[in-house]
């Protein structure tokens, strides 16, 4: 099968199975999804979203968060993975969103990059979740999915050629729900170990498969 057609087969069927996706993270406005997003890195969603309250209730804001100090972060998110670092990033990031850029999170990826904490993944997921701008952000799942499909070569053996030969097939107005799409059917379905081959509503065009 070529690759253009996996797509479409692959594409329709997460149209058809799952017309609604978005982030798992808890989050009512841009600056909330930052920081969860950072927060999120080798963390699950579940754990953010359970941090996350106590840490919006006293930093409403990016200006509060600026006048913190990352000892005082680090008491509300001692329970995520790297705590130190990832206070000393929110306090940065904050200080920088205000003095650079107004307290507004900005819409490029060059500018988003800019920010304490703030790699190109977590800089797409931004432009997209809120921005709905054609990025897609690799992480682990989007990874291992589009791989194990076959929606990659396996020559895309890094995050950023991934993003390119993804960003290349799928329509540009899709890009941003797709990114959902890989990422909960890894989460779900696709996992790491013990993936569901047997159920998955893929198997028919995936390539992971043949090689059981």
């Amino acid at each position: 099968m070529k690759r253009k057609e996996k797509y479409q087969h692959v594409l329709d069927w997460f149209r058809n199975q799952m017309p609604v996706a978005e982030t798992e993270l808890m989050y009512s406005n841009p600056y909330e999804l930052l920081v969860a997003v950072i927060l999120s890195a080798q963390c699950t969603d579940k754990r953010v979203n359970l941090t996350t309250p106590a840490l919006f209730k006293r930093f409403p804001d990016a200006a509060s968060l600026a006048a913190s100090s990352s000892e005082e972060v680090f008491s509300y998110i001692r329970s995520i993975s790297y705590p130190n670092n990832k206070a000393k990033h929110l306090v940065g990031m904050a200080q920088k969103l205000i003095n650079e850029f107004g307290g507004t999170v900005p819409k490029k990826v060059e500018d988003l990059v800019k920010l304490p904490g703030v790699g190109r993944k977590t800089a797409n997921v931004i432009a997209s979740v809120i921005y709905e701008q054609p990025t897609m952000a690799v992480d682990t799942h989007v990874y291992r999915v589009s791989r194990r499909i076959g929606l990659v070569p396996q020559s895309a053996n890094t995050p950023l050629k991934v993003e390119k030969e993804l960003i290349k097939h799928i329509p540009e107005h899709e890009i941003h729900k797709a990114h959902h799409w890989l990422i909960l059917h890894g989460r779900y379905v696709c996992t790491a170990r013990n993936p569901q081959c047997v159920t998955c509503g893929l198997a028919a065009w995936c390539s992971y498969k043949s090689k059981q």
